[in-house]
């Protein structure tokens, strides 16, 4: 059977203006996966992902268990990315609290990603608008303090901007593919496991260990004794608005008391 050749290029149909933005994003998606800096970001945010991995399983099953349904757990996975977050909305969301208290805590909860963006505005500055929405949507805590480590001032060449480029990539994609995996495993997982087994209170569990292992300085102690302690004195305002004090209290207390830290840091150097 004689198969029809190809026609001249000319005859092929136009793809349109979505297949060409697509064609666009996915070379430059493989020009830049060709990057050895690429390869650096991923195989030190793999290292780190190992652990995380535990955490987003657990915050699945959380979700489930809190009364989220499949698509509703799988929505929020997708569209807030902040293992935090999520674990603490969920209690006002079980509460029946009212979405702008949600709104509310969230906000709080993720005000350090403002500190990170204004941070990296210098950076990131020659990008256009909507592929720095997109990198801020990807950026994690650990994938910040990677960046930052590598590359503690903005690139001042085009090649330095691509080298800079390709390791976040590195790093987010490996650390959204990682999280979005484990999590969705933990919310179908979830779904299907008896509640008797009480795998809601593992993703607790593992927010307090994350929280713990970054206590490492006095100011931070501080914070989370002062967050720790408002939360539970507190437990009888409405729409669990404890939580939303805690965070507000712990936040002005390390934004006061911070400068005088680092005086006394500067007078003992000098010592």
């Amino acid at each position: 059977m004689n198969m029809p050749l190809p026609g001249p290029p000319g005859a092929w149909k136009d793809p349109g203006r979505a297949g060409r933005w697509l064609a666009r994003r996915v070379d430059a998606m493989a020009h830049t996966a060709r990057h050895p800096l690429f390869w650096l970001g991923v195989r030190e945010m793999a290292g780190v992902s190992v652990g995380l991995a535990a955490w987003a399983f657990m915050t699945g099953v959380a979700m489930v268990a809190s009364g989220l349904t499949v698509f509703q757990s799988v929505l929020m996975s997708l569209t807030v990315f902040s293992g935090s977050t999520q674990l603490a909305v969920l209690p006002l969301l079980a509460s029946g609290a009212a979405l702008w208290v949600v709104w509310l805590a969230g906000f709080c909860i993720c005000l350090r990603f403002v500190v990170f963006s204004l941070h990296l505005r210098d950076y990131f500055i020659f990008m256009p608008r909507g592929r720095r929405m997109l990198l801020g949507y990807l950026m994690g805590d650990v994938t910040y303090v990677l960046y930052t480590r590598h590359f503690p001032r903005p690139a001042q060449t085009p090649r330095q901007q691509r080298a800079h480029v390709a390791y976040l990539w590195g790093c987010n994609g490996c650390l959204w593919l990682s999280w979005q995996l484990m999590g969705m495993l933990g919310i179908f997982l979830g779904a299907a496991l008896p509640a008797r087994w009480g795998l809601e209170y593992a993703g607790t569990l593992a927010l307090l260990a994350l929280t713990c292992s970054v206590v490492t300085t006095r100011l931070r102690l501080l914070a989370a004794v002062l967050a720790a302690a408002v939360a539970v004195l507190t437990p009888g305002l409405p729409y669990n608005l404890n939580i939303v004090l805690a965070i507000l209290v712990a936040v002005a207390a390390c934004l006061l008391l911070e400068p005088l830290a680092g005086s006394g840091k500067k007078e003992t150097a000098r010592g």
